[in-house]
């Protein structure tokens, strides 16, 4: 008997595109895998003499142009990363890394961080997207709002650690990203960028628990004192994310 849709007695067209769709999700599983492999490799392990990491199934290079006019080319084999500032804490595979000094500024663990550009971000109109309020003028505090300006800074060991000089506005977002904080070190007073989603702004005190009062003279700088690059800023955020951990002792000891 011969049914409708049928090519064979054991064939039918409902069985061959049962076929065609196993076929094209494989390809697209494939696909998808494989482009995956555009960032985050070649990987390195951080051990010596250890196998580099290229990822299966390699992509071919792919090259993208950037809005700014510059190319960049992925997977980039050939990419070296800076040398780890630390080791692994045992010999064990896969065992937790340990920084070399103080951790803070080691890239390692709570305080690493990506190699972004080291250029600002922009916005539509080719000006900075992140910028204080003494160059954006048009953005205030709101009224009803505590302004932390002219508040002191205290740290994670409840000493301060300087005073908020300004606000730094993110104009795309409508947010306050950073406040810009002078503190005193060695060579005298600096200014350092102190991530908001760090702080607790009250009405007499802005506190942070990531780090203590003596940390905040050694907050890596910007170039510029009115902008903050791509770079910097993951630079900042990991080293207020690094105190978490490496600000005392007592962080990095177990619970219990």
């Amino acid at each position: 008997m011969h049914t409708i849709g049928s090519i064979t007695s054991y064939i039918d067209l409902a069985q061959i595109m049962l076929y065609v769709f196993w076929v094209f999700f494989a390809g697209l599983i494939y696909y998808l895998v494989r482009e995956n492999h555009r960032e985050g490799y070649p990987m390195d392990t951080g051990r010596n003499n250890s196998v580099v990491v290229t990822g299966w199934p390699v992509p071919d290079p792919k090259t993208f142009k950037l809005e700014s006019g510059k190319t960049v080319t992925v997977p980039d084999l050939a990419r070296k990363e800076p040398p780890l500032n630390g080791g692994p804490s045992t010999t064990a595979f896969g065992s937790a890394l340990e920084p070399a000094t103080g951790g803070m500024l080691d890239a390692i663990g709570p305080g690493s961080y990506t190699l972004r550009e080291d250029v600002p971000e922009l916005t539509t109109h080719g000006v900075p997207l992140i910028q204080p309020l003494r160059v954006a003028t048009a953005y205030s505090v709101a009224p009803q709002d505590v302004d932390p300006r002219g508040l002191p800074v205290i740290g994670g060991d409840g000493k301060q650690g300087g005073i908020v000089k300004d606000i730094w506005i993110d104009s795309a977002e409508m947010m306050f990203r950073y406040l810009e904080v002078e503190t005193q070190s060695k060579s005298g007073p600096r200014r350092v960028l102190l991530p908001v989603p760090f702080t607790r702004i009250r009405r007499n005190q802005v506190e942070v628990n990531s780090i203590y009062g003596l940390h905040f003279a050694d907050v890596p700088l910007t170039r510029s004192p009115d902008q903050v690059t791509k770079l910097e800023e993951e630079k900042i955020s990991a080293y207020y994310g690094g105190g978490t951990l490496y600000a005392h002792p007592s962080r990095s000891e177990p619970l219990m």
